[in-house]
């Protein structure tokens, strides 16, 4: 890959990068279709977020993915919201058109996505979703709609209330909240149908952390961990030992992540190429 003054640059920011494998799946994207871009990532604290804004508007970044924990405060600071991700709440994907930035969300996307390949039907089952911070509102918003009943459990309750309030008056549905203690837990996924991991319980250096105790999985129990690194968390091997369906995280990062290419060059994304090239990463760190 051949960069020059004419390269548009593609960014992940958010707190912490450094475990991602973004750059990693753009990058061999953009050079299997010859594209001139390139995909970094920056390190970017909650209150640095102004400031960064600031600097890759000077700086005329082309694109932006944004992950923990900025997600929702970014919306701000932009100067228009797409419809997916004025709906959510929160902004995972950015474009720059002209002078202005525009916040998309594909996260949701991402995740109807990597149900619908791992065979994952929706209609008239329970799902609980785990944390309502930014991945949770999209996830929240994009299965809402589909499901028979939706739970939020999060560890600050005032939030997942504040989301359960913002898609009754957004889409009109009713979803129940609740804490994460083991009493709640218990209650409500003993007749639950999906399990969704949206908290970052689970990954790497905290890998030996489940936020889930083993007894309460079941072989009828579908289990999603947005976490992908490990790609095979505690969580999932629990859930595996069981008998039950697992959908690990790197789909999702996949699927999210072929959305924002899309936004960002308006090509059709290589979806092989960049499992390839997830899937080689993972093999090397974990080997390494």
């Amino acid at each position: 890959m051949e960069i020059s003054g004419k390269t548009k640059v593609c960014a992940l920011i958010g707190d912490p990068v450094e475990h991602s494998l973004s750059p990693t799946m753009h990058n061999a994207a953009f050079k299997h279709l010859g594209l001139d871009y390139v995909y970094l990532a920056f390190r970017v604290r909650k209150e640095e977020l102004r400031n960064a804004i600031d600097g890759i508007r000077a700086l005329k970044i082309h694109g932006l993915n944004v992950t923990k924990p900025l997600k929702v405060d970014v919306t701000a600071l932009l100067d228009d919201l797409d419809e997916s991700a004025l709906e959510i709440g929160a902004v995972n994907t950015i474009l720059r058109r002209g002078d202005k930035l525009i916040g998309y969300n594909t996260d949701g996307v991402g995740a109807l996505e990597a149900l619908r390949e791992a065979g994952v039907h929706l209609q008239g089952i329970k799902a609980v979703i785990l944390g309502a911070g930014g991945a949770a509102r999209a996830v929240a918003f994009a299965t809402a709609p589909k499901v028979k009943e939706l739970v939020i459990l999060n560890r600050t309750i005032t939030k997942a209330e504040s989301l359960s309030r913002d898609l009754k008056h957004r889409l009109g549905v009713d979803v129940r909240f609740g804490g994460l203690s083991e009493v709640e837990k218990e209650e409500e996924l003993k007749d639950a149908n999906l399990l969704i991991n949206a908290t970052s319980i689970g990954m790497k250096p905290n890998e030996d952390l489940s936020p889930v105790s083993p007894n309460l999985l079941r072989p009828d129990l579908t289990v999603f961990d947005l976490v992908y690194n490990p790609i095979e968390t505690r969580l999932l091997k629990e859930a595996r030992r069981v008998g039950a369906k697992v959908v690990d995280g790197l789909s999702m990062l996949l699927f999210q992540g072929a959305a924002s290419f899309s936004i960002w060059t308006g090509r059709e994304p290589p979806l092989e190429v960049m499992r390839k090239a997830l899937k080689s990463a993972l093999e090397e760190r974990s080997s390494g």
